[in-house]
């Protein structure tokens, strides 16, 4: 069961990517991904989408999101698969969830003018598929075009992160509501690449305790943000706290992602991986015959 090719974690024009849903089920599919989920961050209005591309192609879909959550000094991210993509709960609260971000786009516009780079809120939104969902990733596009750095990942190491020009903080939705939305639209949470938040051990637990505390099943092992090293120590942590696997490649552009979809390890035979338990959610892809 964990041979099966699964990515299960990746973003759209709806968000912060740069291909459609439709583009990304065909890259998924041509990929070799036999299970495909679009997260898209705080939204999900580009679900019947994807799942219609996925049907066409013969490839099972599950329904999913990544929702930004503030815990700590830290934003983490919280996916959920399989979840009900009509129900109201959910959807009231990913529309407030994405309520602060044009303004929070507006302040980190500013920041970034008091160090001579000027236009950035007009810039950002050129690259925003929908302006509702503006992120640090559209400012990073627009940084890279205009030549303020060579790539995102110079415009990451030198500006819109803490204690760096254009940063601003924002306050998400709590680790509690983020369970519980996904939770009672009969999904799965899961903590998305835990590794990239940088958390002591401490910290990491009293993460991962209080998300299993809220009804929180799973954690995300095989990630493109995780090093060999990483996918060890957590997998070691899934079967310590008898948590599901998930895996995805976060893929948001074949320019700027570090692994292509359904490029990741398989997960390790000693894991539950996610789908196990939602084998009733998944939309199974059916292709139409080929023409005789």
């Amino acid at each position: 069961m964990n041979t099966q090719n699964a990515d299960l974690h990746c973003h759209s024009t709806v968000s912060d990517g740069t291909l459609s849903p439709e583009v990304l089920a065909a890259r998924a599919h041509a990929q070799g991904v036999r299970l495909w989920a679009l997260t898209d961050h705080d939204e999900i209005s580009g679900q019947a989408r994807a799942a219609s591309a996925a049907a066409a192609l013969g490839l099972d879909y599950l329904t999913g999101v990544e929702i930004s959550v503030s815990f700590l000094h830290a934003t983490v991210h919280i996916v959920g698969l399989g979840f009900d993509p009509d129900n109201a709960a959910l959807n009231e609260g990913l529309r407030h969830t994405r309520g602060g971000r044009t303004r929070r786009a507006h302040d980190m516009a500013a920041d970034l003018a008091r160090v001579g780079i000027k236009g950035a809120f007009e810039g950002a939104l050129k690259y925003a598929g929908n302006p509702d969902l503006i992120s640090r990733t559209h400012f990073a596009r627009h940084m890279v075009e205009t030549g303020v750095c060579k790539d995102t990942y110079e415009v990451f190491r030198k500006y819109l992160t803490e204690g760096k020009p254009g940063y601003v903080e924002h306050r998400w939705a709590s680790l509690k509501e983020a369970v519980h939305w996904i939770t009672a639209a009969g999904g799965v949470a899961i903590i998305a690449h835990p590794a990239r938040y940088g958390f002591k051990p401490t910290e990491e637990y009293a993460l991962l305790t209080e998300f299993i505390g809220h009804g929180g099943r799973g954690i995300e092992v095989i990630t493109g943000s995780h090093s060999v090293a990483e996918a060890k120590i957590y997998t070691q942590t899934a079967l310590e706290f008898d948590l599901l696997a998930s895996c995805g490649s976060d893929f948001h552009s074949p320019e700027e992602s570090r692994i292509e979809l359904g490029a990741l390890p398989r997960l390790p035979a000693s894991l539950t991986p996610v789908w196990s338990v939602l084998s009733e959610r998944i939309q199974r892809g059916a292709a139409a015959p080929a023409a005789a």
